[in-house]
Formats: C-alpha cells, sequence, structure tokens
C-alpha cells in the first residue's frame, strides 16, 4: 500500500523480496488475464513478481450494472430461476491513505467479478465478488502477503465455491503457515497483520474476519454489523485466551497485542505457541464467519480497518455513506470522503475504506411514517367547556 497524498507518492518501505509479495490494487475486465497470471505464480522459491500498482485510486468498474441472471453452484449458492428475486448489482470504491502514521501498513483488494478475474467460469452469468482490507503492524509485510494469498487459496480449493465457509477459514490458517515459512527464510518479513474478506455469489454475502477490521451493511439505512471486533478485552476472546496460557493486560494480549485474532506475529513469542512450546497460543488467526442473504433492502457494505471504527461508530458511519451516495452515487469518492472525515476526526492511525454498492440507483431517502395523533379535552378542559356551554344557556 502507499500513502495516498498524492497519486504518484513512492511506496512507504521496502520488502527484502524486492517487491514481493504484490498489493494489487486495481482490476478490470481488460486486466483479467493479467491479475489471474499474477496470482497464479507460485511465491516459494520465487524472489520477483509484478511490482504494486503505485496508485491508491481505485474504482472498479463503478456505475456498471452486473447482469442479472442466474449461477449455477452449489448449496446454498444456488440460485433458483426467478427472474423476480433481487440479485446485486455490484460497484465498489477504495481509498486509503497513512494518517498520522510514519508509514503504510495497511492493504486491500476489491475485485467485482472474482470468478472471471481468476479464470474461472459458472456455467451460468452471475454476480461473484472479492473484497478484503488487510491492517498490518509491526510492518506491512504481513498484509501484502495476506493480500495476495488469502484469495488465491480461495481459487485453488477443490471445494470451492461449494463449501465457501470452509473455504474461507482454510485460507485465512493456510496463508498464515505460508507466511512462517516465508519468515523462517527471510527474518526481515516478521510482521502481523488483521484481515477481513469478503465474498458475494448472487445474494449470499460471507464475510471472514480475524481482527478489528469491520464489515457493515446498510439495510434500509440500518446498520448490519457483519463482523465482530476480535479485541482481547472482549468476554469470549479473554476466555479462548486464558484457556490456551495466555492472559490480557491493560487491554493488550500478554501486555503485547491490541488483538485477539491475526495472521503473522510468529516472532512475538509466547503468541502463538504455549510456554511448552507447543502450537495452540493465544493468538489465533480462524476467522469468524457471518453470513446472509441480501435483499432489495440492502443498499451497500462498508469495509474498513480499526483506523476507521476509532472514530466511527457503525450506524453513524453508514448514515455518512448513505448522505454521501444519494449526492453522488459514486462509492469511489465515498470511500475517500469516509477516509477524509476519519483523519478530520483525529484518527490516529492508517486509514482505509471500502464501499461496495449492491444497487445500480443511489439509497433512496427515508420517510419516516407520520403518526396519527389522537387529541382529548382534558378532565379539567371539560369541566371549562361545561361551564361555558352553561353559560350561553342564561
Amino acid at each position: 500500500m502507499e500513502e495516498t497524498r498524492g497519486i504518484s507518492d513512492p511506496e512507504n518501505g521496502s520488502s527484502s523480496y524486492g517487491g514481493l509479495p504484490p498489493n494489487p490494487l486495481s482490476f478490470s475486465s481488460s486486466s483479467s488475464a493479467a491479475v489471474a497470471a499474477v496470482y497464479r505464480q507460485s511465491f516459494d522459491g520465487e524472489r520477483s513478481l509484478a511490482p504494486c500498482n503505485k496508485r491508491s485510486l481505485v474504482r472498479h468498474q463503478s456505475l456498471v450494472k452486473t447482469k442479472v441472471s442466474d449461477i449455477s453452484v452449489e448449496n446454498e449458492f444456488t440460485l433458483e430461476k426467478n427472474k423476480s428475486e433481487f440479485v446485486p448489482s455490484m460497484r465498489s470504491g477504495a481509498w486509503s491513505d497513512i494518517g498520522s502514521r510514519s508509514s503504510m501498513e495497511d492493504a486491500f483488494l476489491c475485485v467485482d467479478n472474482f470468478m472471471d478475474s481468476f479464470g474461472l467460469q459458472n456455467s451460468e452469468a452471475g454476480p461473484s465478488a472479492f473484497y478484503g482490507v488487510f491492517d498490518g503492524h509491526g510492518g506491512k509485510h504481513a498484509a501484502d502477503f495476506a493480500c495476495h494469498h488469502i484469495p488465491r487459496y480461495i481459487v485453488g480449493d477443490q471445494e470451492f465455491p461449494s463449501e465457501i465457509n470452509k473455504v474461507m477459514s482454510s485460507a485465512f490458517l493456510q496463508t498464515d503457515t505460508a507466511f512462517l515459512e516465508a519468515c523462517s527464510l527471510d527474518g526481515s518479513l516478521a510482521s502481523g497483520t488483521t484481515a477481513l474478506a469478503a465474498i458475494l455469489f448472487g445474494r449470499s454475502l460471507v464475510v471472514a474476519n480475524a481482527g478489528d477490521c469491520r464489515a457493515v451493511l446498510s439495510r434500509q439505512g440500518k446498520a448490519i454489523e457483519m463482523s465482530r471486533d476480535h479485541k482481547p478485552m472482549s468476554s469470549k476472546e479473554r476466555r479462548r485466551i486464558e484457556a490456551s496460557g495466555g492472559y490480557v493486560y491493560d487491554g493488550y494480549l500478554n501486555g503485547q497485542l491490541n488483538v485477539a485474532r491475526a495472521l503473522g506475529d510468529f516472532h512475538m513469542e509466547g503468541m502463538k505457541k504455549k510456554k511448552d512450546g507447543s502450537d495452540g497460543g493465544p493468538l489465533i488467526a480462524e476467522p469468524e464467519l457471518m453470513t446472509t442473504k441480501l435483499t432489495e433492502e440492502d443498499e451497500f457494505l462498508i469495509i474498513g480497518c480499526d483506523g476507521v471504527w476509532d472514530v466511527f461508530m457503525s450506524q453513524n458511519a453508514i448514515d455518512f455513506a448513505r448522505r454521501r451516495l444519494q449526492e453522488h452515487n459514486d462509492p469511489l469518492m465515498c470511500s475517500k470522503e469516509l477516509v477524509e472525515e476519519a483523519i478530520k476526526r483525529k484518527s490516529g492511525d492508517n486509514v482505509t475504506a471500502v464501499v461496495v454498492c449492491l444497487q445500480p440507483q443511489p439509497p433512496p431517502n427515508l420517510v419516516a411514517p407520520r403518526l396519527r395523533v389522537q387529541r382529548s379535552f382534558s378532565a379539567e378542559g371539560l369541566k371549562d367547556l361545561q361551564s361555558f356551554l352553561d353559560g350561553l344557556g342564561d
């Protein structure tokens, strides 16, 4: 990822792999073959892949309608052949800024046509998309690595897309293992990252999260959280941490890390191994998954790193983005405005936001129903009225 104060700004930091792993920042129908070629290359033994695209501006087939049709995949992703059934029309945009930090450690990925970008085909045309945000710490290598490898492991799984939940969990864990192997070859890669990936097939949205990035869906203007922040102070995470031999001190996992789940961080003693050296430490890379069936009430999805959510509550972000989309209906501009507003609100971190519109039209104005007010006289009012009427008869 690059500092985004200027579109041609140089990349912050450098990789000892000479640009590996890359952080692909833009995809389009015209570059699908190139995208697929980059992701099909094996990481093992290679010292150079295509360099990171030096752009912070991402627009993916913006304002282009997705063809409404059926897709032919198994189980919960099979759409009934019903033309009246809602099918999302995918448009996305992303923006990232270094914020108040000295270096950029975030990475993101937007692919509005996931199957086609990786050379995969369904028997029927239909919407498929992948979106991810990766918030690095202790360096950017883990975030770039996860950005490159998670979608690669997903499409390479033999059970994709029929067992998507299992496939996404496996992709996170395989990426974590692969990064351990990379770090064992080059210690300068040592770092960690939180990761959130969202996949959409037809009407099915699946979100996998490990860490404190967050995905929030706008459903008729109401914020629907599609992920849960994995903080050490969370009661569920704290119980898991303590059961695995870890502890929480001053809100930090083992007094060192302010997230309870992350990829990487193998250099941090006691994080992914118990004190006796065995596997099963308090920091895990296993994602938590949430799924939903989209309907015509669903308007857009926001995915952001914690630099966004440190200064925005979920409903606040939905309200802000909804107003902007009503003005211009452009997810790219909306993501930029979210990031700029987070910086104005004094976010103390790198800030990255992805906005995914699910409808071709902007969100409609919400008109609150007028309540029917029932009026009645008070006892004192009735007494005064009776006295007035009695007076008329005199």
